[in-house]
């Protein structure tokens, strides 16, 4: 399969870098890490000067550059600097930083705050709004909608199930990898099959999506990483952020950002069919209630 070019607008440089980082080249992520460290000084930088810090060829950098969707280190330099120029580089806030040892309770809080901030706007750098907007469609007319994902992953695809069930669609969720296999294998071309996996290369949750592609489903992948494994069998990528501290790991990050895509189709579908929706909604809570 060819590599798939993602262009990065201004504004979305860095976050894209972090997003593409596991599926680069060793050559490309020291170039990328060197990036991600140290922004202002790049934009001030030579092609040579930049070669000679990452310890990799002017022909590497054009072509780590062009994969971005630039035409040039030089196009590339001028879309970071714009984006620089948003960004107070020189003030970063004690809040941007990982959770200490010594912290208190209430600085973390305010720490995680600042994550869930973080990885809210990244995660909206990063998707393509477009196509969000055609798989809220897709749904829609859809005969059932299956959601696939293993740990962390299913989760969020029990909490989607759940959301799109009160509102009145005919959906699933499975997070066994045997149910997944026996469920994508038997779907039909009417229906729709959402993938969610952080790294894009769970190899359960991947195997799933690729045998729903092959039965005829439409299929879609939630993942951090625009170019893994699982994009590979997707009609659709809806990519979400992953801004946060080492110490945090999936605690907040990862979980905030593939719930806030998903409520963004669940909004969408509600604003389609406000009526139809708050009526079934309706019915679901009175059924629960009673």
């Amino acid at each position: 399969m060819a590599t798939k070019v993602i262009a990065a607008k201004a504004g979305k440089v860095l976050d894209m870098l972090g997003s593409l980082h596991e599926s680069l080249t060793p050559s490309a992520k020291r170039i990328s890490d060197f990036v991600l460290a140290q922004p202002a000084e790049v934009t001030k930088f030579s092609i040579a000067e930049l070669s000679q810090a990452v310890n990799a060829g002017e022909a590497t950098i054009i072509r780590f550059c062009r994969t971005l969707g630039f035409k040039g280190f030089q196009d590339f330099k001028m879309e970071l600097a714009i984006e620089l120029s948003s960004l107070n580089q020189n003030e970063k806030s004690i809040l941007d930083t990982d959770v200490m040892p010594d912290d208190g309770a209430e600085l973390i809080g305010q720490k995680l705050h600042n994550t869930i901030n973080n990885v809210l706007g990244e995660t909206l750098n990063l998707l393509n709004f477009e196509t969000l907007e055609s798989v809220a469609k897709q749904v829609q007319s859809a005969k059932g909608i299956y959601f696939f994902g293993v740990g962390s992953s299913g989760i969020t695809a029990e909490d989607a199930k759940n959301k799109l069930m009160r509102i009145g669609y005919n959906v699933d969720a499975l997070t066994n990898n045997h149910f997944m296999y026996m469920k994508a294998s038997l779907l039909q071309s009417d229906d729709m099959a959402i993938a969610i996996s952080h790294s894009g290369n769970s190899v359960e949750t991947t195997k799933a999506l690729q045998l729903a592609k092959e039965a005829g489903a439409t299929t879609v992948a939630i993942t951090h990483n625009p170019r893994s494994a699982i994009t590979a069998f997707a009609d659709a990528v809806l990519v979400n952020g992953n801004r946060q501290g080492k110490l945090q790991g999936d605690s907040i990050g990862t979980k905030i950002s593939q719930l806030f895509v998903l409520d963004l189709v669940y909004a969408l579908l509600v604003k389609d069919d406000v009526t139809g929706t708050q009526a079934n909604k309706m019915k679901t809570t009175q059924a629960i209630e009673n």
